[in-house]
């Protein structure tokens, strides 16, 4: 069973946005398993291998049996002389040149690739990244049938034979998620941004059709890029007025019980009955700290009745008091 209800998101350890020392950083994956966290999720694309580098170089010190880990496939890494300070939003990422390959043979060299830069000698969960409309346009449902013919196929085959627990799509939109669930076998999606206070758009379809096929959903971007812990930014851009109105909202709400609105974010997400896990990203040890504290804070019923009663949280959606 994927380790619950918290992990860890490796994005701001490939220097999402900014860089982070190598000490800080070590420091940080550090926290995440002193504070008794054991999922962990990277990625090649995260800093260009920077944060499969960085995780490995903690988590290997530990039993392997211990935790699990997930990285991606759909992203080959070519070495170049140089790359651009910031560098499809890392910055100082690592000198590779990434190119997106959803084939059979590019699967199986990416994860070869992963477990080497890891120094481990596998991945529980493999997700086949970004195979969505946000990063190909209009061309993605082609790019969807590559993964499906390719990626999917060799995943499945994977963990048949037992070199790989399960395997999915880790995407930002719920459109391709919905399609492997129409032509494969996938087991969990890590699915970013679609199911937190502000945004409920997994609610409506993907939620429902994954808990009729006993499919796991695991959560990125529990604060949807920082407009629910504090910051200005929604998905990674500057919030618009309506929502950022929306988030005071619920903050108001929040304060008037004394809850943290961190705390309120973290757990409506892991209160629905088909997510495993939410996995928050951490630049510092203390931000990790933090969401641990913010995931085991009480949180009286009473807020998640003013929240529905106010219109911010629809009603068909499961909260912490509700069991």
């Amino acid at each position: 069973m994927i380790p619950g209800p918290l992990g860890m998101g490796g994005a701001p350890l490939g220097n999402l946005f900014e860089r982070i020392d190598e000490d800080v950083a070590a420091a940080t994956v550090q926290a995440g398993w002193d504070a008794g966290i054991r999922h962990f999720d990277t990625a090649p694309h995260y800093g260009a291998g920077l944060s499969e580098l960085r995780m490995g170089a903690i988590l290997r010190r530990q039993k392997r049996d211990d935790f699990w880990l997930s990285t991606k496939i759909g992203r080959l890494l070519r070495p170049v002389a140089e790359v651009p300070e910031l560098d499809q939003g890392f910055v100082g990422a690592l000198p590779f040149a990434r190119t997106f390959d959803y084939s059979a043979g590019a699967t199986v060299r990416s994860l070869e690739d992963s477990l080497a830069r890891m120094g481990l000698s596998h991945t529980d969960i493999v997700y086949i990244h970004d195979c969505s409309e946000d990063w190909h346009g209009a061309e993605w449902k082609l790019r969807f049938r590559e993964a499906m013919g390719g990626a999917a196929k060799v995943l499945s085959a994977m963990r048949k034979r037992g070199e790989i627990k399960a395997w999915g799509l880790g995407v930002n939109l719920v459109e391709s998620a919905m399609a492997a669930l129409e032509q494969s076998d996938p087991d969990v999606f890590l699915v970013a941004g679609r199911y937190t206070l502000l945004d409920h758009t997994a609610l409506g379809q993907l939620f429902p059709a994954c808990a009729a096929r006993g499919v796991k959903i695991v959560l990125g971007g529990p604060y949807n890029s920082g407009l629910l812990a504090g910051g200005t930014t929604f998905n990674y851009e500057a919030a618009q007025p309506a929502m950022v109105a929306r988030a005071q909202a619920i903050g108001a709400i929040c304060a008037r019980h004394g809850v943290n609105l961190k705390a309120a974010a973290l757990q409506f997400c892991a209160a629905h009955p088909v997510v495993a896990t939410v996995i928050p990203g951490a630049r510092k040890p203390d931000e990790v700290r933090e969401n641990a504290a913010m995931m085991g804070a009480p949180i009286p019923g009473a807020l998640w009745a003013d929240l529905r009663h106010a219109g911010l949280l629809p009603p068909e959606a499961p909260t912490p008091d509700a069991g």
